[in-house]
């Protein structure tokens, strides 16, 4: 595959041992073992929520989820091999589902990465940042004012002079659980830069990172803030960009609570449900405003992560299928749910 399939590569199963009825998803390919994990941890989720007769509906969404998946065989010519990749399957798409959180990431990941080599046509001189932001821990019961403060604090941080040069910029929510059952809301931000930013009176040391953000937040005290240069020392095009760029779209482009989060604490978890309700968790603007396509997230989406699933070849071979065992925690094939093509 090529460098930007496969970043987006988790539900690529390389076509392995001969088909056994009723053999698990990881016999076929030892490296999809993230299908097992996310519909394990989104039965557990599922479980508190049909505890609380408020989400009950999420629960009985959520059981539905990703219940049965049918892979077909793709022909990668480039690379001279067979692999499977996701065909069917049905998702919830409730916010804190483990399954849907995670094939969202892979479906913003794959965006971005298609849309790259028009970003590095445009500008191609333009450096990246990656920017953290942060507020001091809130108990869960202020989530939700607290993050509205923080979105009127990055409204009033785009205002100020020494965002001028930033180009672009993408910018995502993430909410991790103290130890003493407090939130901490934090913003990840990917942020693409003229190359003045790096001379003359345009660079912001993290000093003034951290004196910005705490005037636009009008807070009292000093926040902590992390900025890092994505650095390009071979500047050999879109190949070094995508490569440089790899671990900090990671970071900006993933889950918004981490699972171990959401099960730790049953009515943390549901109180943080009730906070974020309606809240957005993730932006864009500038150059970027479209990369990401926000206001698009179908069923179909979520099942196509891969930029260019759609110019691969596939052979005539039926689609594969693979059940959700719950007592088991893993997927096993279905032949008798197998789908001709």
């Amino acid at each position: 595959m090529d460098s930007l399939t496969a970043a987006t590569g988790d539900d690529c199963l390389q076509s392995g041992p001969i088909e056994q009825a009723q053999s698990a998803l990881t016999d076929y390919s030892p490296s999809d073992a993230p299908w097992d994990t996310r519909r394990g941890q989104a039965d557990d989720v599922g479980m508190i929520y049909a505890s609380a007769v408020p989400f009950e509906r999420y629960a009985a969404r959520m059981a539905q989820c990703a219940g049965l998946l049918r892979f077909g065989w793709v022909e990668l010519p480039h690379a001279g091999v067979s692999v499977l990749r996701l065909r069917e399957a049905h998702f919830c798409r409730v916010r804190h589902c483990p399954v849907c959180q995670w094939r969202r990431s892979l479906m913003w990941k794959a965006r971005f990465y298609q849309s790259l080599p028009k970003i590095v046509q445009e500008h191609p001189k333009a450096r990246w940042l990656y920017l953290t932001l942060t507020v001091r821990n809130c108990s869960i019961e202020h989530l939700s004012d607290t993050l509205t403060a923080m979105n009127a604090g990055w409204r009033r941080l785009l205002a100020r002079k020494e965002f001028a040069p930033v180009l672009g910029w993408i910018r995502t929510t993430e909410v991790t659980r103290g130890k003493d059952g407090s939130a901490h809301p934090h913003f990840h931000a990917l942020l693409m830069v003229s190359p003045s930013w790096f001379s003359g009176q345009s660079y912001v040391k993290q000093s003034r990172w951290v004196e910005l953000w705490r005037d636009c937040m009008r807070f009292d005290y000093l926040p902590s803030v992390d900025v890092r240069v994505v650095k390009n020392h071979a500047q050999n095009g879109l190949q070094d960009v995508s490569e440089v760029l790899r671990k900090a779209v990671a970071e900006t482009l993933k889950y918004s609570v981490k699972p171990a989060d959401m099960t730790s604490d049953d009515e943390w978890f549901l109180e943080l449900t009730r906070q974020t309700h309606k809240k957005r968790f993730i932006a864009a603007g500038g150059a970027l405003k479209d990369v990401l396509k926000l206001e698009q997230e179908s069923n179909q989406d979520l099942i196509v992560t891969e930029g260019n699933i759609q110019n691969e070849s596939s052979s005539e071979d039926p689609l594969l299928a693979f059940n959700w065992k719950e007592t088991e925690r893993r997927y096993r094939r279905a032949p008798n749910a197998d789908k001709d093509n």
